[in-house]
């Protein structure tokens, strides 16, 4: 055999290389030697790949209403379904089920201790189909917490009653609510037990603007809640003396007073002018109140269908601590509150 030279081409067998060339590394087979793994789909049919199923639209465009069996949560289903009306959207009811304290297991036993709750969700159910035949409503009952079970549903807006009992476990569902307005990412709207669902509405929506902390979110909920239930914007702006050029420079003539009260009314009006164009067949009214900014909402509110304010959250899946205005809001405004959140 002659001498081999680097490029020369050798053939063994079937196999040809060149002289000099790297040999391929050989392929690991699935059991970890040097052979290929058998091929057991050559000569079977090739299927086609099933597509992914979609989920179910009600699952992305609901209107969710946390209920525990407490009146205020049975009111604030009230106000849902109504809501799931006016958007267009399916309604869903979770109830989350949180395993009952020893004690009262022992004294109600597991199934008597949550019969009062499952009567009630039963009847709302049948008063909810009754009043709005033509809405879907989904009854789902969620085991475990109740802040997880409501922050776990995809949907576009929470709902949930502003004070009540979280079952015979007995916690306040104030925490509830407060919990799961501090961490959701979409607006939740709160609801007080007086709301009447048989009641007309006033007419207005009211929100409130605030230059030191300017959203974009809370506004175009606002408008968007108008535009849908045919009511008008009182868009509000608290104007706090004190805040704005401290105890020292204040004058005590209130008409002079009223002349530093013209640059609050000027941003009012340069705020809301975009929102003018963007949504011609809302009706918008300004109003400029003096005073804090947390009482100054609340009386804003009285006489409307719902107050929007702002929450400024810190990061997806971290709870951001609700501010002292919006904390007011919530426990002593008249009406239904959202709490929208913003970046």
């Amino acid at each position: 055999m002659p001498p081999l030279r680097a490029g020369h081409t050798v053939e063994t067998g079937s196999h040809r290389r060149r002289h000099g060339a790297v040999p391929r590394r050989p392929r690991r087979s699935w059991r970890g030697g040097t052979a290929r793994a058998p091929d057991r789909t050559r000569g079977q049919p090739v299927l086609p790949v099933p597509a992914r199923p979609r989920r179910r639209e009600t699952l992305l465009h609901s209107v969710v209403a946390g209920v525990d069996g407490s009146p205020q949560s049975l009111t604030a289903a009230d106000w849902a379904a109504r809501e799931a009306v006016l958007r267009g959207r399916p309604l869903r009811i979770v109830c989350a089920r949180e395993a009952l304290p020893s004690d009262a297991e022992k004294a109600l036993g597991p199934q008597n201790g949550y019969g009062w709750a499952e009567e009630r969700l039963e009847q709302l159910e049948r008063r909810l189909r009754e009043r709005h035949p033509d809405l879907p409503v989904e009854i789902l009952r969620e085991p475990g917490p109740p802040v997880q079970s409501i922050l776990g549903q995809d949907a576009e807006l929470l709902v949930l009653g502003s004070r009540g009992l979280t079952g015979v476990a007995g916690h306040l569902m104030g925490s509830v609510s407060l919990a799961v307005v501090g961490r959701s990412e979409r607006p939740v709207v709160l609801v007080r037990t007086g709301y009447d669902p048989g009641a007309p509405e006033h007419g207005a929506v009211a929100v409130g603007f605030d230059f030191h902390h300017e959203a974009d979110e809370p506004v175009a909920f606002a408008f968007e809640a108008a535009a849908a239930r045919g009511a008008a914007i009182k868009a509000v702006h608290v104007w706090d003396a004190q805040r704005a050029y401290g105890w020292a420079t204040i004058p005590q003539d209130m008409e002079v007073l009223d002349e530093y009260e013209g640059p609050a009314r000027r941003y009012l009006a340069d705020a809301v002018a975009p929102w003018r164009e963007r949504y011609p067949a809302v009706g918008i009214t300004e109003e400029v109140v003096r005073g804090s900014a947390g009482p100054g909402l609340i009386t804003a509110g009285a006489g409307t269908d719902l107050l929007v304010v702002g929450h400024r959250v810190r990061g997806k899946g971290r709870a951001s601590p609700l501010g002292h205005v919006t904390h007011a809001v919530l426990h002593h405004a008249p009406c239904p509150v959202a709490v929208v959140p913003h970046g």
